[in-house]
Parts: structure tokens; sequence; C-alpha cells
């Protein structure tokens, strides 16, 4: 479309104004700073993975009296992501955003002043309800400001950016542990996020997919799609056709009909395991390596490692199953993932750290390139009237897996140190292949697609 023809239409479906409009300038602002919220999201998140062994040292703990503060972040983190989109449809995604980066910027900085476990988990709890509720509403922001051509990259990246704040904050916890401690970790920490949240207030706009819900707020879509260079005349009115059209979801139980049933429990499965093998390294793997007798901060590096072989396998992943579809790439990195853990378990920590630390690289790129990924299995697998559901319920069962590692990890790091630890991430990864190998729609490739869309047409 052309900038006449928004002008003077009487009635313009803003699906298809964003869908088919440029992706301009000020769009790719709003798409980094939505990627920028989740790199917040991911640094924060994974703060505490790294002051932990510093925290029981000093207060003289065990693990397993730390595992409760752990589970209380992620409860929260799973109550903060079920309710981020009705707080963004009933208030707006902005505020959704915007609260969310805040509560984890101001509960990340509370915890500096904590005396105790008691006091940790309740603030990982707070802090938990604003890092689960930032991915869905990032997330969505970029979807709704991202042409059609351009959403599933747009999002992808978005998704990557989580390991990408890990990745970051393990170098912040180098540089800042040694010298400010882990209150100072915490307290710096947790003021970046603020800043953000600032500068999101006065910058960031509202939803133009929700502001064509409200007709009161139509002057100030009119103000921003002018600024997207899709300038509107003031007698328009705004319908959003796609929404129009959706169909009423069947529920919960259509995840279970004869044709979906077995790849439900697969995918439940897949998701369970997977997250508890990615949480169990976010909260756990400095630690265990501290167990082993490496200094705090070189334990740290092992967790950057992780994160920075998950950024690079999460987008080598998804242009894998763009080419050739998801079912080999998918079973090739769970595959890996399951044999980097096994082959690490005979590397001597002392004598070949480095060696140690590659590898755990290794593992994360298998491991974060099938956690990645698997929400574009999900979409793909159920159909319009029960996606949304179904892609719900598998985040669910992930999220009850990575509840279970806050214990899990303390309880197996106690009782067999780094070849135990390493061993359940080995077996973790080899039940996400088997249920994956389980689930018998997987996403085609690219040239079945275009035979499937040749033979349509035909």
């Amino acid at each position: 479309m052309n900038s006449q023809t928004f002008s003077t239409s009487k009635t313009a479906d803003i699906g298809s104004l964003l869908d088919d409009g440029p992706f301009t300038l000020i769009q790719k602002l709003i798409v980094c700073l939505a990627a920028l919220s989740i790199v917040m999201d991911g640094f924060d998140g994974q703060l505490i993975g790294y002051a932990i062994p510093t925290i029981i040292k000093e207060w003289g703990i065990t693990r397993n009296a730390f595992a409760p503060a752990v589970a209380a972040g992620l409860v929260g983190m799973g109550v903060g992501s079920a309710c981020a989109g009705l707080f963004a449809d009933r208030f707006g995604r902005r505020w959704a955003l915007i609260g969310s980066v805040v509560v984890f910027g101001a509960a990340t900085c509370a915890i500096g002043l904590a005396q105790n476990i008691t006091m940790i988990a309740a603030l990982r709890f707070i802090a938990g309800l604003g890092i689960g509720g930032a991915l869905p509403s990032a997330t969505t922001m970029t979807a709704e400001f991202t042409p059609a051509r351009r959403r599933t990259l747009a999002v992808t990246s978005t998704i990557v950016c989580v390991p990408l704040g890990g990745m970051l904050a393990g170098f912040f916890a180098g540089a800042v542990l040694p010298t400010f401690g882990w209150r100072g970790l915490f307290f710096i920490g947790g003021t970046i996020p603020l800043a953000l949240g600032i500068l999101l207030f006065f910058v960031f706009p509202e939803s133009p997919r929700f502001l064509a819900r409200k007709e009161q707020r139509w002057t100030e879509l009119r103000a921003l799609l002018a600024k997207m260079s899709r300038p509107i005349s003031a007698q328009t009115i705004f319908v959003d056709a796609a929404e129009q059209r959706l169909e009423q979801r069947d529920g919960f139980g259509s995840l279970f009909e004869p044709g979906q049933r077995r790849n439900t429990i697969a995918i439940w499965g897949a998701f369970f395991m997977c997250l508890l093998a990615v949480y169990a390294a976010f909260s756990w793997l400095p630690t265990m390596l501290a167990s082993e007798g490496l200094p705090v901060t070189l334990a740290g590096s092992g967790l950057t490692a992780y994160n920075s072989g998950g950024v690079f396998g999460a987008l080598i992943c998804a242009l894998a199953i763009t080419r050739f579809g998801s079912r080999w790439p998918l079973l090739v990195c769970c595959a890996g993932g399951c044999a980097s853990a096994f082959f690490l378990r005979g590397v001597d920590v002392a004598t070949h750290t480095r060696v140690l630390v590659i590898g755990l690289g290794v593992h994360g790129l298998f491991v974060n390139a099938v956690q990645s990924t698997m929400y574009a299995l999900c979409a793909y697998v159920y159909p319009t009237r029960v996606r949304a559901t179904g892609l719900a319920s598998g985040l669910a069962f992930g999220r009850l897996g990575a509840i279970l590692s806050a214990f899990a990890g303390a309880i197996v790091i106690t009782v067999g140190g780094a070849t135990l630890y390493l061993a359940m991430l080995g077996v973790a990864m080899l039940l996400v292949l088997i249920s994956l190998s389980a689930v018998k729609n997987h996403i085609p490739a690219l040239r079945q697609k275009r035979l499937v869309t040749q033979v349509v047409t035909e």
C-alpha cells in the first residue's frame, strides 16, 4: 500500500497496515528496545547463579539450604509468564513490559540488602514475576511491530537475547564480584534494568494492535502510524480482520484428540526435561565448578561459556530448521547435548579447566539450540484454534522441570559432585531426544514446503 491509500481509506485493517507495510526506522528501534529488555531479563535472571557460591561460603550454609531460594525465583517466573498476557490484554503491552523490567530491576537491587535465605527467596519470587513477564511481553511487541516477512527472524532473535543476557552477566560478575562482592553485584545489576525501565517509559509506544481495539485511543494510533510512514486520515475506522477471523478455541481437551495426543505428550516431555537441563545450568553450574575447587571467578566462566555457545546454537539451529525441517536438526542437537555432557564427565576439572569450559560452551550450544527452537515446533504442530493452549501447556510443563532443577541440582552436586551433575544433564537431553523423536508432525524442509505450495496452487 502507498501513503495515499493509507490516508484516504475509510476503513483500515491494522493487521494489513503492519504486515504488508515497510519496516521503518522507528519500528526497528522499538524491536531493538524490546530485545534489550530481554537481554536485561537474561542478565538479571542469571545473576543469582554467579552469586550462590559466594553467599554459601560467606553465610556458611549448604547448597540444599539455598535450593528454596532458587525455586522461588522459578515459581515467580512461572506466575509472571502466566499473568503477563492477561495484564497486557487489559492494560496494554507497553505497561506490561515496562512494569516487568522495573519489577525485576527493583527486586534484584533489594537482594543486595538481604540478611537471610528467606529474604532472598521472597525477593527472588518478586524478581521472577518480572523476569517471567518480560519475555512474552517483549516478544508480543516485537511481533506486533514487525512486518510479516521479517517476523520469524525478529522473534527468534528476541528469544536468543536470554542466553545473550546470561553471557553478559558472566562478564559482569567476573568484574564486579572480586571488588564489590555479591551485594554489589545485585545493587549494580538491578540498577541497569531500572534505568532501562525509565528509558522505556519515555520513548516506548503502545502496540498498534492494542490501540486499534480502543476507539478512544485512535488519535494516538494515527500519530504512531504516521511516524511509521503509514499516514491515516482522521475519519478512518480501524478494524483487525485477523482477530475477527479467529475461531473459538476448543479448549484443553483438544490437545488430546486422536491426531494430537502423541504430539502433546511428546512435547510436554521435551519441554520438561529440556528446561530442567537449562535451568540446572543457569542456577547451579558455577556452584558445581566451585565445589570442584575452582575459584569463584573461574567457576563463573563455565556458565558464561554455556550461554555464549547457546547464542550461536539457537541461531544455527533456526537456520538449519528453515532449510532441512525440524526433525533432524533437533535430534542431532539433542544427541550432541547428551554426548557432550557425558564426555565432560571424564575431564579432570583441576588439570583440564580450559577443556572443561570449552566443552560447556559446546554443551550450551546444543541444549539452547533445542530449547529456543522448540517454540517454533510447538507453533507448527498445533492448529490455530488450539495453538495458544498448546504452547502455554508445553511451557507450563517446562516450568515444572525448571522448578525441579532447583532441588535436583543441589542434591546431585552434594551427593555426586561434577560427575553426577553432568550425568543428570546428559540423561535429561537423552530423554528430550526420545520425546522429540516421538513427535509425529515436525516442521518440513523448505523444499518440501515449496512442493506442497506448488501442488496446492496447481
